[in-house]
């Protein structure tokens, strides 16, 4: 789908195009993919690149044209799955400012909504790029905070059981990490290059804004690294306590089979020599009981002593 926005008062949907739009492109069609590239004149090799979902972050100039992939996140509908990340496409060519995205990305949205809300006014290029990847830290931010409260959760039900389950949704938490982490480290390197071409492009650009990136690029990494480094130690503890509690449960289940045992073994050994008349009931019988269940207290005694039982 393509939309016009432009910036009055915000960025408000026009149904005309001008030099001053922003083209917003999301989960386009082939149709929408060949009006870009016959009426806007994008090169394909770009429209492919942003169609890779494996994408990395870059930036790279065909004719008047550049393009810059930034990496954002957006929420996966599989069931049991969290949160990814895909590429979105920048392209500017003089006037012309174009975003691609092969997603439904809730940043995207966002962004509008939030330009409306402080009457956001557009001034260049520079600095629109720079509000997608300040907007993109906020929101790996969010999801984040979404991945700490899942990793709690799971801490709290993993306490109570020895199930594979929990284990296995942290490991899931612990792959969107990496999904994060290496995202985020590509946009850093991203803005250290755009950093490096702001001077060139002669185009005004606000310092401030360049900054709040980058310190907001670099907390949303670092807390993705704190994230990922608590979650494989917790993994490794609680695969260790699992265990634990495994081996735990088969030394009572061994302890119990020996007590019984006791019992079992006596019976067996004097069943056929104790019977001497049709009588059962005679004192060698009481005996073998009795026997038979002061082995057992000794068996549960000494096993209770060493807290197997």
């Amino acid at each position: 789908m393509i939309k016009y926005l432009i910036s009055k008062n915000g960025f408000q949907e026009t149904k005309e195009y001008s030099d001053d739009v922003w083209v917003n492109v999301v989960t386009p069609s082939r149709r929408d993919l060949t009006i870009l590239e016959n009426e806007f004149g994008v090169p394909s090799s770009f429209l492919n690149d942003i169609e890779d979902p494996e994408e990395r972050p870059r930036i790279e100039n065909e004719e008047d044209w550049r393009m810059i992939i930034i990496r954002v996140p957006y929420k996966l509908k599989e069931e049991g799955e969290f949160f990814g990340t895909v590429p979105m496409g920048i392209l500017t060519s003089g006037e012309k400012f174009i975003t691609i995205c092969h997603h439904d990305v809730e940043m995207l949205d966002d962004l509008i909504h939030f330009s409306r809300r402080k009457s956001f006014q557009r001034k260049n290029a520079n600095d629109l790029i720079l509000h997608f990847l300040l907007s993109s830290s906020v929101w790996f931010m969010k999801y984040l905070k979404r991945l700490n409260a899942e990793i709690k959760d799971a801490e709290n039900q993993l306490q109570k059981s020895i199930r594979n389950e929990e284990l296995l949704e942290m490991m899931r938490i612990e792959r969107t990490l990496v999904l994060f982490i290496t995202s985020l480290r590509g946009n850093e390197l991203l803005l250290q290059k755009f950093k490096g071409i702001l001077p060139r492009t002669q185009k005004p650009f606000d310092e401030d804004l360049l900054e709040d990136v980058e310190i907001e690029v670099q907390q949303a990494r670092i807390t993705a690294n704190i994230y990922s480094d608590i979650l494989s130690g917790m993994m490794d503890a609680f695969a260790a306590v699992i265990s634990n509690n495994v081996n735990v449960i088969m030394k009572r289940l061994t302890s119990f089979s020996i007590v019984l045992m006791f019992p079992t073994l006596v019976a067996s050994y004097f069943g056929m020599n104790l019977e001497k008349t049709s009588e059962i009931w005679t004192p060698e019988f009481f005996i073998v009981i009795m026997a038979s269940i002061f082995l057992s207290a000794v068996g549960v005694y000494f096993f209770r002593k060493r807290r197997w039982m």
